[in-house]
């Protein structure tokens, strides 16, 4: 039973913590509701005058995803590269392994427009189906008469 009176202590320490926190947030906050000009989205001291047609995708966590990857991709490396002569071919396999991994990730935020910061690019409709009535009509810029009516 000794063994388990830290973990004990710090429970229930962590309950009163969490206790205490909601606690005094419930009794700190402030009992009116905000009003519409906090409610308002704002960016870069610049208030919109009109509200969007739709949500728009934020794209910076995918770059948050890319720093992240690079970021750990450095902290693994570093340590390998100290011990690179003792490990020998099968550190040499493990990196390639890691870095084929890595690899991976970043194709797959690229494809996900992790990169791409303007709006998305959309298709364009094309031409109808080509038929020899709707060529006949594109040249003579007339409609073509149907069979029936003729």
């Amino acid at each position: 039973m000794d063994q388990y009176l830290p973990i004990l202590i710090l429970a229930v320490l962590g309950f009163a913590f969490t206790a205490f926190s909601l606690v005094s947030s419930a009794l700190l906050a402030p009992k009116k509701k905000p009003t519409a000009a906090k409610l308002a989205p704002y960016e870069c001291g610049i208030v919109p005058s009109v509200e969007p047609p739709q949500r728009f995708p934020v794209r910076f966590y995918l770059v948050s995803m890319i720093f992240i990857i690079f970021d750990i991709e450095i902290v693994f490396l570093y340590p390998w590269a100290i011990v690179f002569h003792q490990i020998e071919t099968f550190g040499l396999i493990e990196v390639i392994v890691f870095a084929a991994v890595v690899f991976v990730s970043f194709v797959y935020l690229i494809s996900n427009g992790a990169l791409t910061w303007g709006p998305p690019k959309t298709l364009q409709p094309g031409m109808p189906s080509r038929t020899s009535e709707s060529t006949i009509s594109r040249i003579s810029g007339s409609r073509p008469v149907p069979e029936e009516a003729a």
